[in-house]
């Protein structure tokens, strides 16, 4: 065995216990570490699109503007967190079209901030939210592991040659299935039933997180980086690992919402809407 892929063994398995005794435990030690994310979040993606020498007052606003989500995830009020980020992100937008700086600052702050509060928002305090939240690993990883294997397998065409060429349809497909079905398996487990809804609410979920997978690898070659940065040995950055799962938190917290405000049934939990309580 080589010695990067026992770094990649070993930072793979810390990595998995400290997010799976975050998720356990939930309360503070899970908020903390969805502030942690968005932090080290944006802390990558300044780096990667070069915020700091664009415009280094507009990228310390950016910053202080992360920072100030991340507190106010873990000690703050969790109905400001959305108006926090809207406002920190408007901001950001006036800045740049009053200073004709770089897009790249509000979409920073949007995707690092969103990363903290959509991860909080589902695993919430509850056993509930912790059952959401292994719901959405279980699609995820589902996604990326099976989608790796069966694309290998099957080869086929190519899902986007021009952002992610080893990516092909057949693993696209193939992922999505195992995640519907890992994820069903989730819900049975806990609950000894299944809806129609929570099935087409894993797929969905599946779709957003290869988008999300999509998304970095697009950033990251408009910019020519081969990894988001070198913080995890063997595995790249924290954007290259959780690149899938902010994005399928984004789709399921954001659904959330909207489903909340058409339906009148304000402040409804994410795990809720997942799973049709």
């Amino acid at each position: 065995m080589s010695p990067e892929l026992k770094r990649r063994i070993v930072s793979g398995l810390v990595l998995a216990v400290v997010v799976l005794a975050a998720t356990w435990y939930g309360g503070f030690s899970f908020r903390a570490l969805a502030a942690v994310i968005a932090i080290l979040i944006y802390y990558e993606w300044s780096t990667i699109t070069k915020l700091g020498e664009r415009d280094f007052s507009a990228n310390a606003f950016g910053w202080v503007a992360i920072l100030l989500v991340a507190y106010n995830i873990v000690f703050g009020e969790r109905d400001l967190a959305i108006p926090l980020l809207g406002g920190a992100a408007i901001t950001a937008i006036l800045l740049v079209l009053w200073r004709k700086g770089s897009w790249w600052l509000p979409g920073g702050i949007v995707y690092a901030g969103l990363s903290g509060i959509s991860l909080a928002a589902i695993r919430a305090d509850d056993q509930a939210g912790f059952v959401a939240t292994l719901f959405i690993f279980a699609v995820v990883w589902a996604t990326d592991i099976f989608a790796y294997f069966v694309g290998r397998a099957l080869q086929g065409p190519k899902l986007a040659p021009r952002i992610s060429p080893g990516k092909t349809w057949s693993g696209a497909i193939g992922g999505t299935v195992s995640a519907a079905i890992a994820s069903s398996a989730v819900a049975l487990v806990v609950f000894s039933r299944l809806s129609l809804w929570t099935v087409a609410i894993s797929i969905l979920l599946s779709v957003t997180s290869q988008i999300g997978d999509l998304f970095e690898s697009f950033i990251k070659r408009r910019f020519g980086v081969k990894d988001s940065s070198h913080l995890i040995p063997g595995h790249g950055g924290v954007m290259d690992r959780v690149d899938g799962l902010v994005f399928a938190c984004f789709a399921a917290f954001l659904l959330t919402l909207v489903y909340s405000a058409s339906t009148g049934h304000l402040g409804i939990s994410v795990a809720a809407f997942l799973f049709g309580f």
